[in-house]
Formats: structure tokens, sequence, C-alpha cells
């Protein structure tokens, strides 16, 4: 009876595994947006990070998160490191270039609960009235991040919070 189960045990893992190592060496995950407003109206709520709390989801992770801006004020070369708690964990995000009214790219370092790095980007596309804007993140998909995948959807998961977000800077620029 034990060897069976033994067997099947293995079975399962070996079969995660095999999952894990076909998924992608990348992940993307995008959302978008229109915001009835012109992008000079939203530019401003993108590259000064001390106007994140307003409007980002993971600012409201944990209230008691400390949060500590560097660098230029605002646009290409602002940095802000946050430590929190439980889901806040802790990293960094420097604003590596930003074009108004139309681009951010950020550098985004995970320190905690996890190590990783992504660009994220955020782009403002006018149409008309309004503006598409378009929450991007991309990078590497280490193998335990792989076989954490098998599991966990991170596409749907972080694209909520992306969706939230954009929610939120779409209330703050239509007021």
């Amino acid at each position: 009876m034990i060897i069976p189960l033994a067997l099947a045990g293995a079975a399962a893992v070996a079969g995660v595994l095999g999952v894990a190592a076909r998924r992608p060496d990348t992940m993307r995950i995008v959302r978008s947006a229109t915001i009835d407003a012109p992008p000079e109206r939203i530019y401003p709520l993108l590259e000064d990070f001390r106007g994140w709390e307003a409007w980002s989801p993971f600012e409201k992770l944990d209230p008691a998160m400390r949060r500590t801006y560097s660098g230029a004020p605002s646009g290409k070369g602002a940095a802000y490191a946050w430590e929190g708690g439980g889901k806040a964990g802790a990293g960094t995000m420097e604003i590596v270039e930003a074009a108004a009214p139309s681009r951010v790219a950020i550098d985004l370092r995970f320190t905690r609960p996890f190590k990783a790095r992504n660009t994220t980007e955020l782009t403002l596309e006018p149409r008309g009235g309004s503006t598409l804007v378009t929450w991007a993140m991309e990078g590497p998909t280490p193998f335990m991040t792989k076989v954490m995948c098998v599991f966990v959807d991170m596409d749907r998961m972080i694209g909520r919070d992306f969706e939230t977000g954009l929610a939120s800077l779409k209330a703050i620029a239509e007021a």
C-alpha cells in the first residue's frame, strides 16, 4: 500500500515539475483603461511616487508600510522604497524613463517576500478627449516561480490589482 502511494506522489511531483518546465521564461501582465481626461492631467499622477498613495492598490496592502523617497522629486531618477508586512513585502522602484505626457518606465525590484526584478511601464495614448492608459509589467520567470504558477494564475492575481489601480486613477483624473 505504501509503495503505490509513494509512486503516485512521485508521479504527481514529476508532473508538476514537467508542466512548470514548459512555462514561458518571461511573464507579461497588461491591463488598460480609458480615462476621460487628457494625458497632461494623468501624467503627473504617474511620474511622482508621492502621488501613488492616492491610486495604487499596492499602497493599501499595509497601512503601517514605511516609505522612503529619494532621487529626483519626479520623473527620471525618482526613487521609492517600501518596507511593509504581509502582502506588502519590501522593495524599490526607480523611474528610468519619463517621456511627458506619454510614458513612464520603472525598474521594479522586490526584496521580500521573494526576490524579483521587473520592468513596469505606464503609457498614455490620447483618444480624442480621453486617454487610453496601459499598465504593463514584464520580467523573467525563474523555475520556482514557474512551479508556483502551475497553481496560481499570476496574470489574474496581479491583473486584478492593475484593474483596481486604473479604476482609482480614473476616478482621480476625472474628478
